[in-house]
């Protein structure tokens, strides 16, 4: 979701640039994964884990973590779009973030100008997840299951 107010990013240095494009796949499945990049990047695990937490504190990554394919562990993942007026839509946006099916939300310019990702291990568990919000929020959401799969691997240089 996009801030109404978005303050101005801080810089990286060289070392935060290679950070982010280290750790954008190929994770190390190792009993210290912290250790093996801060290793490739000449850190101590502590640098590494400070530097971490001081990006996404800054709000430079929103997030760090896996991405499950719910599908293929037997759930669903399913788009969402919702039309929020715009005097609502800070709250609004906290109550659909809160729900622990909602994977991730972006705000667009469009008439549906939140969407969001619903996932959840049954299609039930995603339909109540959808209700949820229907129920909080009084508004509509439409729902675009998904019909084909495509993979495309994001990678962002910085």
């Amino acid at each position: 979701m996009r801030r109404a107010d978005p303050k101005p990013a801080p810089p990286l240095d060289e070392i935060d640039r290679r950070l982010i494009n280290t750790m954008q796949g190929g994770f190390p499945l190792v009993e210290r994964p912290f250790m093996a990049i801060a290793d490739r990047l000449n850190l101590s695990e502590r640098q590494l884990l400070t530097r971490l937490g001081r990006l996404l504190d800054e709000r430079v990554l929103t997030r760090f973590g896996p991405l499950f394919n719910a599908d293929r562990m037997g759930g669903v993942n399913v788009l969402a779009a919702m039309a929020v007026p715009e005097t609502d839509y800070e709250e609004i946006a906290l109550v659909v973030n809160a729900q622990p099916e909602v994977a991730h939300n972006y705000r667009r310019e469009h008439a549906l100008n939140m969407w969001f990702v619903v996932a959840a291990e049954t299609p039930k568990r995603a339909e109540k997840a959808f209700a949820r919000i229907e129920a909080a929020t009084g508004l509509e959401v439409f729902r675009f299951p998904k019909e084909r799969e495509y993979f495309v691997e994001l990678k962002l240089k910085v």
